[in-house]
């Protein structure tokens, strides 16, 4: 076991572990460490504790020092710089012609290196545009292109549910999210109705798919021939899944009856997972072109740890 700290550097960014040596550190302190980018200025999100050391990527690198006021203006005075280059530098892309969309702007804590991240369609060309800023700023310039997930992690907003983005406020990293899962909560898998403010699968989708892929398993599927308690059959005409109900419709002559049962009242025989071609029935193709190539897309985005 060894004593850590967790130290965050961006609003909802990745915690990174670090040594608190013999400073007495509280969460939400400010502190400064050092880093593969050079000095930081963090935020203590996860107060001193023992971890087993498997969890930890060595070296573990200590806290230079709990953060002074003067490093706290520093700060402060950096976030201003970032707004001065964050103009300058779209005056530069309009210079080049470059097709490209600048997100953010952020200064090392030291100003060794000022970061540029933006979005594009395809690779950029930005060799004289590096050249160009580099001889205003006089530091080391770097240009990291992202993704529209990170792009939406940066910026923020508004999702359906009327909050604050998920990936905003409080997701470290991204988890991966799949058309099942919408399928699993019976949800629309219209695309516009399952995709966020990024145009990717929402986020939230994954909070309680494992909740419904444990209780999907307890209950038959529509259309299945179950067996009560007393002997009759029926069909299964639709299912609850978190009161665990099912409706079967029961054949009495030439009548037919709707009755609601507990799933543990019935017999069946569990079916294995559908996977995604025995499921193309569920929409027309229209819809499952799109399904497609929003999962495709969805594969494809990557997370920026830093």
């Amino acid at each position: 076991m060894i004593n850590v700290i967790g130290v965050r550097f961006r609003n909802a960014g990745k915690v990174y572990y670090f040594s608190p040596g013999e400073f007495e550190i509280h969460c939400h302190d400010h502190v400064i460490v050092e880093t593969a980018r050079g000095v930081e200025y963090g935020l203590v999100v996860i107060e001193p504790r023992m971890v087993p050391d498997e969890r930890v990527i060595a070296p573990l690198k200590p806290v230079i020092r709990i953060a002074t006021p003067e490093d706290d203006e520093k700060e402060m005075a950096n976030k201003a710089k970032e707004k001065t280059a964050y103009g300058i530098c779209l005056e530069k892309i309009a210079k080049h012609k470059l097709e490209m969309k600048l997100i953010d702007v952020e200064y090392t804590f030291d100003n060794n290196k000022v970061l540029f991240y933006f979005t594009a369609d395809g690779r950029i060309d930005f060799r004289e545009l590096v050249k160009d800023l580099a001889s205003v700023f006089k530091t080391r310039i770097e240009l990291r292109q992202i993704g529209v997930r990170d792009e939406t992690k940066i910026l923020g907003g508004i999702g359906t549910c009327g909050r604050e983005l998920c990936c905003h406020s409080y997701l470290c990293e991204f988890s991966p999210v799949s058309i099942k899962m919408a399928k699993e909560q019976n949800l629309s898998l219209n695309p516009s109705k399952i995709s966020g403010v990024c145009g990717r699968l929402m986020c939230c989708l994954n909070n309680e798919a494992k909740t419904y892929e444990y209780l999907n398993k307890k209950l038959p599927s529509v259309g299945d021939v179950v067996k009560m308690q007393d002997g009759i059959t029926g069909e299964v005409h639709s299912v609850n899944v978190l009161r665990q109900k099912v409706k079967v419709i029961i054949e009495s002559g030439d009548t037919k009856e709707i009755r609601e049962y507990e799933a543990s009242q019935l017999k069946f025989v569990p079916k294995k997972r559908k996977d995604k071609n025995q499921n193309q029935n569920d929409v027309d193709d229209k819809e499952l072109k799109m399904l497609e190539m929003l999962e495709k897309k969805e594969g494809k985005s990557k997370l920026n740890d830093d």
